[in-house]
């Protein structure tokens, strides 16, 4: 077996751990999860989705999904609305506070990007995603 602090599992837990520090403090300023951030993101980068391209995108299960978007939709952030192409369907959007709060937001979290990117090396964060990003398609395709 091989040793405990080259357990794959373990350091990217400790490395999600070390960079989720950096981004936590200004979501819970403002009542946020990341949970719910990152809901929030995904609605602003697109007009809206189902909750099942919510749940892929921002790789959440379905149950906590539907809290969130509960807690989203109580708050003002989010509104649900039958899709216009089959009203089985429910889209989720971010709404005129969801968009505030973001906007509230976005730049303190851009700001602890500039602040990793300064510490770690910007060619190195960005060879970091793309292995990440090798590592998900090989490893998650089995």
């Amino acid at each position: 077996m091989r040793r405990f602090n080259r357990s794959l599992p373990m350091t990217l837990m400790k490395a999600r751990d070390a960079v989720m520090k950096e981004f936590t403090p200004h979501l819970r300023e403002h009542g946020l999860s990341t949970q719910q951030w990152r809901v929030l993101r995904a609605l602003e980068e697109e007009e809206s989705m189902d909750a099942t391209e919510i749940s892929g995108r921002c790789a959440l299960l379905m149950p906590s999904l539907t809290r969130i978007l509960q807690n989203l939709e109580g708050r003002g952030l989010v509104a649900r609305v039958p899709a216009k192409d089959d009203l089985r369907r429910t889209l989720v959007s971010i709404t005129a506070d969801g968009h505030a709060l973001f906007d509230k937001i976005a730049p303190l979290q851009e700001a602890r990007y500039d602040l990793i990117t300064e510490r770690f090396g910007y060619g190195k964060l960005e060879l970091l995603y793309e292995l990440l990003d090798e590592l998900i398609e090989k490893v998650g395709d089995e």
